[in-house]
C-alpha cells in the first residue's frame, strides 16, 4: 500500500477514533468541520485513502465507510483525539459530549499511557507565575483527588479555573502564581483534573 501523508494519517485516524466511540464513522461534513476545511477538501482526502487502500466504501451513502486494516496502522495509533472542554451551561455538568468543542489530535509520544484526557483554554495570567500564560492549550489529566501542590481545574461556583490545590482544615485554596490575584477559598470545590500539560503557540 501507498505511504500515507502526515495529514491523511490525521484523517484517517479521526475516522477511527469516531467510528469507536460512536460505533459508525463520521459522515464527509463531520470530517470537515473537525478539520476546518471545506467539504470538498475533506472528500479529497478521503478519495486518497481510497486510491491507498485504507478506507471503503459499498455506495455513497452517508456513514458506510470501513476502515482496511494495513501496515500503517502503527502511524494511526501515533495520534490520540482529545476532546477541548468549552463552555458549560450553569447548572449542567461538565465533562459530557454536549460541552466538548471540537477534538484535537496530539501525539500519543507526547503523553503518558492510560491517561483520560481533555483540553481547556487558559484565559488569563493569574497562573503566569508557573508559566502558564494566557492562551495556552492545558492538557489535563481527569482526577478527582489531587495531591497537594498540583495544577488542576476546578470548578468554584459554576465557574472553571486553573489554579493550583491546596486542600486545608476546614476548606480548599486554590491559589494563583501571579501576585496580582487573591486565592479563592472555599468548601464547596470539584476538582476535574490536574495540569498534564501545556502546549503554546509562538
Amino acid at each position: 500500500m501507498k505511504e500515507l501523508t502526515r495529514r491523511q494519517i490525521e484523517v484517517l485516524s479521526f475516522i477511527a477514533e469516531y467510528s469507536g466511540v460512536h460505533a459508525y464513522p463520521p459522515t464527509i461534513r463531520e470530517i470537515a468541520d473537525y478539520f476546518s476545511v471545506s467539504v470538498k477538501a475533506a472528500h479529497d482526502h478521503v478519495s486518497a485513502l481510497k486510491k491507498k487502500g485504507r478506507v471503503k466504501q459499498a455506495d455513497r451513502r452517508s456513514r458506510t465507510m470501513e476502515l482496511v486494516r494495513g501496515g500503517e496502522d502503527e502511524k494511526i495509533e501515533e495520534f490520540v483525539q482529545i476532546p477541548i472542554l468549552g463552555n458549560v451551561p450553569a447548572g449542567q455538568p461538565v465533562l459530557t459530549e454536549d460541552n466538548w468543542n471540537g477534538y484535537i489530535s496530539l501525539s500519543r509520544s507526547m503523553l503518558k499511557r492510560k491517561q483520560n484526557l481533555f483540553m481547556v483554554n487558559v484565559r488569563g495570567d493569574s497562573m503566569s507565575g508557573a508559566g502558564v500564560m494566557d492562551g495556552d492549550l492545558a492538557i489535563v489529566e481527569k482526577l478527582e483527588s489531587p495531591d497537594n501542590g498540583e495544577i488542576v481545574v476546578a470548578v468554584v461556583n459554576e465557574a472553571i479555573t486553573l489554579k493550583r490545590f491546596f486542600r486545608e482544615s476546614n476548606r480548599i485554596r486554590l491559589q494563583p502564581e501571579n501576585p496580582a490575584y487573591m486565592p479563592i477559598y472555599s468548601q464547596n470545590v470539584r476538582v476535574l483534573g490536574r495540569l498534564a500539560l501545556i502546549i503554546r503557540s509562538y
